[in-house]
Formats: structure tokens, C-alpha cells, sequence
């Protein structure tokens, strides 16, 4: 009798514990030790969750958390939770892309005539290839494209993210070149001020509701 009675005590205990309320770092833990944790998230958790492939544009000025996290965070990490606590994420795999270096200086042809804003865009080339003035002092003084806050850098931009004659024509110079590119918007005043390098582009991500 003692040892039936100890035998139920045992499972109760073991039960009990089982079924326990895991916190938030133990649930991320878990799904970051688990084989496939798509799969432990459905049939252990029984939680909800959505997988989705999320581009990286720029290495700066991100668009929001997705692509912050699909190009900072670490491939099996789960991070959060956010949205007041109902949201993990986990980053399942990256994928690499061709991202460009480079400054622009943007003549408006909705405020400028395309006579005056080639002239001008000419005479912004020769001042800086002459030396008599900068890149950055330039776009400061006449960018139309928000670029004056940044002295005219972009930063890195993937490969899919620029306007596709401007990226025709960054693959077509080299590091350091200043060039203009028409489009229908106005006339650009490129720089490209690195070669293109690899790095973190896309990432598969599995968001896990609570």
C-alpha cells in the first residue's frame, strides 16, 4: 500500500511539473535547441505560427523590425517577444545579395526644366571632379531627395532596390566615379563609392503568435 501510495505521489509530482507554464525564455529556449522548430511549434506548443521570406533593401534606415532583424539577427535566434508580448521570431535561415555603395545628388524636373537641371547637374560634376568643391558639399547645397541630411550617401543598397538604369550604370563604372542618370523624375548625380559586396539579403523567418 505505501508503495502504490509512493508510486502515485511520483506521477503527480512528475505531472505536475510537466505541465507547468514555461516562461517566455524558456519557450525561446526551446525552439531554438528543437530540430525543426516549425514542427515543435505546431505539434509541442501548439501554437500558431507564419513563415515568411523578408528582403533586405538597405543596411540603414530600415523599414521597420522585419528587415532590421532579417539583416542584424542571427540565423536559429528567436527574438522578442514583441507586439506587447504576443509575437517571437525566429530567424530560420539567410540567403546573401549584391549590395551597392553609393551617394546621390537629385535634380527634381517637377521644380527644375531639364535644360536648367542638366546644366546644373553638369556643373556639379565639374566642381567635383575639378576638386573645387565635394560630393557631400554638394548634395548639401542642392540635393532634392532628402539626401542633404546625409551629405549624399545612401549607404549599402541591395541588388533589386535601386532604379534599374542607375544600377545598370553602377555595374558599368568604377569605385569612386561620379556620373548623372536620367529618369523620369529628374536628373541623379551618382557617385559609387564603394565596389558591391556580399552580404546578409534575405532571411526566412518564422513568426510565432502566443
Amino acid at each position: 500500500m505505501k508503495t502504490s501510495l509512493l508510486l502515485l505521489l511520483l506521477l503527480s509530482i512528475g505531472y505536475s511539473g510537466s505541465c507547468q507554464k514555461k516562461t517566455i525564455a524558456q519557450i525561446k529556449t526551446d525552439i531554438e535547441n528543437a530540430g525543426n522548430s516549425p514542427l515543435y511549434v505546431k505539434d509541442v506548443l501548439k501554437k500558431k505560427f507564419v513563415l515568411d521570406t523578408v528582403p533586405v533593401a538597405r543596411t540603414t534606415h530600415f523599414r521597420g523590425l522585419a528587415d532590421s532583424l532579417a539583416f542584424h539577427g542571427k540565423a536559429g535566434k528567436v527574438y522578442g517577444p514583441f507586439n506587447n508580448g504576443k509575437i517571437l521570431i525566429q530567424i530560420l535561415a539567410k540567403l546573401p545579395n549584391k549590395f551597392n555603395h553609393m551617394g546621390q545628388i537629385f535634380l527634381d524636373t517637377s521644380f527644375y526644366s531639364r535644360k536648367m537641371a542638366d546644366s546644373i547637374a553638369n556643373s556639379i560634376i565639374t566642381k567635383i571632379k575639378d576638386g573645387s568643391s565635394t560630393f557631400e558639399r554638394m548634395a548639401k547645397l542642392y540635393s532634392m531627395g532628402g539626401e542633404a541630411e546625409t551629405q549624399g550617401d545612401l549607404g549599402w543598397i541591395a541588388t533589386g532596390a535601386v532604379v534599374p538604369v542607375i544600377e545598370a550604370e553602377l555595374n558599368r563604372h568604377k569605385k569612386g566615379d561620379v556620373f548623372k542618370v536620367w529618369t523620369s523624375a529628374g536628373v541623379h548625380i551618382i557617385r559609387k563609392t564603394d565596389e558591391p559586396k556580399q552580404m546578409d539579403g534575405f532571411a526566412l523567418m518564422m513568426r510565432v503568435f502566443l
